[in-house]
């Protein structure tokens, strides 16, 4: 073979040979499967290291401001924001379990708050600290040591709260004060950092007003941030009141169009020992309707209770709540953080009074599992089952 000066020999395949490499079917046929089974994996990897997880916290009414102000407290959790401080957010470390964010009253002039989740909660940093019976005198003594450790930044000034306006107390151990249910659902990454930047740039002055800035207008606010126009006031049920109630309903009700946002629900039980059982959530159509509130308003407007009455029987007779939601005990609360099952479960029945006799089977326990079962919340259009009274489904 003749070979050019300064080039190397090469061996030269025939044109029929190539001919048949380029245009094989079957040739194109495996790239292109070889192609989307790459492609796959690289998304799913990607989304498995992107996604997290939060949740809206519904918290039930309690006391002598519950019996005033039925409507309960929300918050917002978060399992990839955590609190350097309670007035400043970052991204959590590993082993970290998120921190819960909400708006209160009388906290030194503070718009929001950042507290980890397990003080959130139990008023103690790790769960095996937690008592499953505690007395008034434990709850105090486990606030006021957290108090003294951690937030003692927020002023040397703050009060401890009273029998109606709050202080610091409602910050840790929310547990021992009520029953809370938990909405996880879905988030991105680059969500949670974008909400991380926005709250620690803008002003933390509060502008609290129980009608118009309360705690479940943040928490509508921060859920329009990840699912913007979703949350809105409304005239009915509410009177144009965010109400924690009216939240969890329009997060149920996006999560039956979207589900991929894997919303679950899980109960938080009360623990028992430091005051009676919290009550039901209520908005305010049925706060006005199914207390002593009706018999000023008949007296003052007829009209106005009759129209409230109608409304309450029509549109505010709705439920939020599976009827035996998974229930969450303090060892339990590493489940908020573990992704959803890739594969796609079948969503729960419609909650309606139609199905609540087939709904009597208890669901498996949470305990043990590598991965607790996904219950999507479908738009409810029935009254609420839950009448306070701990659920007799607990963890083992």
């Amino acid at each position: 073979m003749n070979q050019i000066p300064g080039r190397i020999a090469t061996t030269m395949k025939p044109d029929h040979l190539l001919f048949e490499k380029r245009h094989n079917p079957l040739a194109k046929i495996l790239r292109r499967f070889t192609y989307l089974l790459t492609a796959l994996a690289a998304a799913m990897l990607s989304s498995a290291a992107g996604s997290a997880q939060a949740a809206l916290l519904i918290e039930q009414p309690y006391g002598f401001f519950g019996v005033v102000n039925p409507t309960g407290h929300s918050a917002i959790y978060f399992e990839r924001i955590c609190a350097e401080t309670p007035l400043k957010l970052r991204r959590c470390q590993p082993g970290e379990l998120g921190a819960v964010v909400s708006r209160y009253q009388g906290i030194s002039g503070y718009d929001w708050v950042a507290i980890p989740l397990v003080p959130y909660l139990y008023s103690v940093e790790n769960v095996a600290s937690v008592q499953p019976r505690v007395l008034p005198l434990t709850v105090e003594h486990l606030r006021g040591r957290y108090h003294e450790a951690h937030l003692l930044g927020l002023g040397k000034n703050l009060r401890a709260g009273s029998l109606i306006k709050g202080g610091w107390t409602q910050l840790v151990g929310a547990a021992y004060e009520r029953r809370i249910y938990v909405f996880r659902f879905q988030t991105a990454e680059e969500q949670d950092d974008a909400l991380i930047a926005r709250l620690n740039a803008a002003p933390n002055h509060s502008h609290f007003d129980l009608i118009v800035n309360n705690c479940a207008d943040f928490a509508r606010k921060q859920l329009n941030f990840y699912f913007p126009g979703t949350f809105k006031r409304g005239i009915f049920p509410d009177a144009g009141v965010s109400t924690p109630k009216q939240i969890a309903h329009k997060l149920a009700r996006r999560a039956q169009k979207h589900p991929e946002m894997q919303l679950t629900v899980f109960e938080i039980p009360q623990i028992p020992g430091n005051r009676r059982p919290s009550r039901s959530n209520k908005d305010v159509d049925e706060s006005l309707s199914t207390t002593l509130y009706a018999i000023p308003i008949a007296i003052v407007s007829p009209y106005l209770s009759g129209g409230l009455l109608v409304d309450y029987l029509f549109r505010g007779r709705y439920r939020i709540l599976p009827k035996h939601p998974l229930v969450l005990a303090p060892d339990d609360l590493t489940a908020w953080a573990r992704p959803p099952s890739t594969s796609h479960p079948q969503p729960a029945p419609l909650l309606s009074a139609e199905n609540d006799a087939k709904s009597d089977t208890p669901l498996p326990a949470l305990h043990g599992l590598s991965e607790p079962p996904s219950i999507f919340i479908a738009a409810p259009d029935s009254k609420e089952g839950n009448s306070g009274v701990a659920s007799d489904k607990r963890l083992p």
